[in-house]
């Protein structure tokens, strides 16, 4: 949305100058006639404290679920789409969904839908939103699509945030391991070499082996950092830019003992959640698997789903490809063809996601209890294996006297 200085008198004859926003200047024009204000010069301000300073131009999960809830709350108290519309744009705290609702506002008093106005701004509302919004207006529906899209990207967050918790507790703990072991050897363990020196005789083999391994540090850390940061950077630039790669890491990961299972469990209560709640919306089963493979989240799921779409475009069934998957376990699968064969497809999804959501639930908290004494032990490891190298020479010092 663009800032406008305007200058003008009221129907008083009053000069009024000040800012007012606004996609065009036509807009602003209609805005300030609104207020009484005939607009006799108006032109785009250049200031920098009027540019929409917004990085990444993505909406924050928890706020996209108080939106959906707000926007429900307010259509059933009978407030119209439009008005709605301004007055959650005027309230909202993200800028980002602040933007975009102005720019919606402006769209659907031009003669659009809100759906058809919401699927101009992609990066503020996901295709999943878009397509159940659409389905909503059809059936008349809206209010209960926005609480069941508040209910689908509330839960799909909380587990999103579980699962990384999870994960991200033992990256932590290896990252500080680390950073001690380099600590040690660049900064501890030389100030022995001198004393080992003076001790003369033959070392342990443990101990020269630290102590290459300090002096190899000391003589290339700028190189070892230098690989790091080449193999980070490469690495997110060949899982971003290259989908056989991106797949290839994302297979591996579920494979991986521990955290593959819990991914495995994550994905599928986010696939058959999502799905319950497109069919629970009315929208076509083609469609809704075109969007699932969009917001799954994960490539190997994305291309079960894709055959899946290819397998009822062909006259076959939906769990048909999925008990080709070593991916679904024969609940999911026979569940989806119970539902399938009974019309209850979205309550059979449904209950899944539900049992799936709880499985991950127990896992994190097993696994969280789990983790923590382990990484313990691997840090105490690590650190006594360097005090014992250091210690084991002047052991021997002790003898000898």
């Amino acid at each position: 949305m663009t800032v406008f200085r305007y200058s003008g008198r009221s129907k008083t004859g009053v000069l009024k100058k000040g800012i007012i926003d606004a996609t065009n200047k036509k807009v602003a024009i209609e805005k300030l006639r609104e207020q009484g204000i005939n607009a006799r010069e108006l032109e785009e301000s250049k200031s920098i404290l009027h540019k929409d300073l917004v990085v990444g131009g993505k909406v924050k999960h928890q706020d996209f679920v108080i939106y959906c809830r707000q926007y429900a709350t307010l259509i059933r108290a009978g407030v119209s789409i439009v008005e709605s519309t301004r007055i959650l744009g005027t309230q909202s705290k993200s800028k980002p969904l602040k933007k975009a609702l102005g720019q919606v506002e402006e769209d659907i008093r031009g003669g659009l839908s809100f759906s058809d106005a919401a699927a101009k701004h992609p990066k503020v509302f996901p295709p999943l939103f878009i397509n159940m919004m659409r389905s909503g207006e059809v059936t008349g529906n809206i209010d209960n699509t926005l609480e069941r899209l508040a209910m689908t990207f509330e839960k799909s967050y909380n587990i999103k945030k579980k699962v990384q918790s999870t994960m991200t507790y033992p990256a932590v703990l290896m990252v500080i391991t680390i950073a001690v072991t380099f600590f040690l050897m660049i900064f501890i363990v030389p100030t022995f070499v001198g004393m080992f020196d003076d001790l003369g005789g033959e070392m342990p083999a443990l101990t020269l082996f630290i102590l290459k391994i300090s002096d190899f540090l000391i003589a290339y850390w700028w190189l070892i950092l230098a690989v790091l940061i080449a193999a980070v950077v490469g690495f997110r630039m060949a899982y971003k830019g290259n989908k056989q790669f991106n797949y290839s890491v994302n297979l591996l990961l579920l494979r991986i003992p521990v955290f593959g299972p819990l991914l495995q469990k994550n994905v599928i209560a986010r696939m058959t959640r999502t799905l319950s709640s497109l069919f629970s919306s009315a929208v076509p089963i083609l469609q809704a698997l075109t969007i699932v493979e969009k917001v799954v989240g994960n490539p190997v799921v994305g291309k079960v789903v894709l055959e899946a779409r290819e397998s009822l475009e062909s006259g076959s069934t939906l769990s048909a490809p999925l008990e080709k998957s070593w991916i679904f376990p024969p609940l999911v699968t026979q569940m989806t063809a119970i539902g399938e064969q009974t019309g209850s497809l979205d309550y059979m999804l449904e209950k899944i996601a539900d049992f799936y959501e709880d499985e991950v639930d127990r896992t994190v908290d097993t696994l969280k209890s789990l983790i923590e004494p382990l990484m313990i032990v691997f840090l105490a490891a690590i650190v006594g294996t360097i005090v014992m190298a250091i210690m084991m020479p002047m052991f021997s010092m002790y003898e000898n006297m």
